[in-house]
């Protein structure tokens, strides 16, 4: 999808953030539109747990990663949960780069990405592509966070200066880590006329906030992200390590909250008149 670093890495703190993530907390959106023989593309696919949800509504998907590694994580999820032929679902794999896909055009009922352009060099040309890849009548659903509107309670330099570097390393990889509120600008440019534009958030409080902040300290003591902010230059190894200490102390009280705001957009393909 990108020649560019991925920010986050692929350890097992990332990989576990992800795993996470299903169709009802990260696609409810498109939810309403998806009905039984539908073929989902679904591009970035991850540990495939957004994936697996839809196969079970539509039987027939199509997961996409941007190298063979990243996609067997998808395709173990599959074998795991088993969704197989035997068990009545089409699940199809392929390595592909989301501004040149292999697929023809008008192929998929559902072209679906989450938590992608965000990491994209050219978000236009991505959803260029899969307006191309859709069906007349399909739907094209985006969704990405807005790292600037994320906000939290108690206020806390050490976060404050979390997200100055994330921003930097993200945008230092040609992504935009703000893409959230961008969507529509990006679907207009890309010629989506018409496209709907929402949101929603992911909150973390209690419990939930402890396991966040762990997630993000690890991610800088053990991951891509925490490397490439020292390589740049932004910040040293014992800078990371404190940040990351005071993201758990910030999580230990129970007044704790974060929220993650999103930007979603949904395009029908308009059908041609006869």
């Amino acid at each position: 999808m990108a020649s560019r670093p991925y920010t986050h890495g692929h350890t097992p703190a990332v990989l576990q953030a992800h795993q996470q993530r299903t169709a009802q907390n990260s696609a409810a959106y498109l939810l309403p539109f998806l009905t039984a023989g539908m073929h989902v593309l679904d591009i970035g696919a991850g540990p495939g747990t957004i994936t697996a949800d839809f196969a079970r509504i539509t039987s027939r998907v199509t997961a996409t990663e941007i190298g063979e590694e990243e996609l067997s994580l998808s395709q173990r999820h599959f074998e795991h949960q088993g969704l197989t032929p035997e068990n009545g679902i089409e699940a199809f794999f392929s390595v592909e780069n989301i501004c040149s896909l292999s697929f023809p055009d008008s192929s998929f009922d559902i072209v679906h990405a989450h938590q992608v352009i965000q990491h994209i060099g050219n978000p236009v040309l991505a959803l260029r592509e899969m307006a191309r890849v859709v069906k007349p009548g399909g739907y094209v659903a985006v969704r990405d966070a807005d790292y600037e509107g994320f906000f939290w309670f108690a206020d806390s330099e050490h976060l404050t200066h979390w997200r100055e570097l994330y921003l930097e390393a993200a945008r230092a990889n040609g992504g935009e880590p703000s893409a959230g509120r961008r969507l529509p600008a990006y679907a207009a440019e890309a010629g989506l006329r018409g496209a709907q534009f929402s949101n929603s958030t992911w909150t973390y409080t209690g419990s939930e906030a402890r396991w966040l902040a762990d997630s993000w300290a690890m991610r800088l003591e053990e991951s891509a992200l925490g490397q490439q902010i020292i390589e740049t230059g932004l910040c040293t190894h014992s800078d990371l390590n404190t940040i990351a200490s005071g993201w758990r102390r910030w999580a230990l009280s129970p007044a704790s909250v974060f929220v993650m705001p999103h930007g979603e957009i949904l395009w029908q393909k308009p059908i041609p008149s006869p």
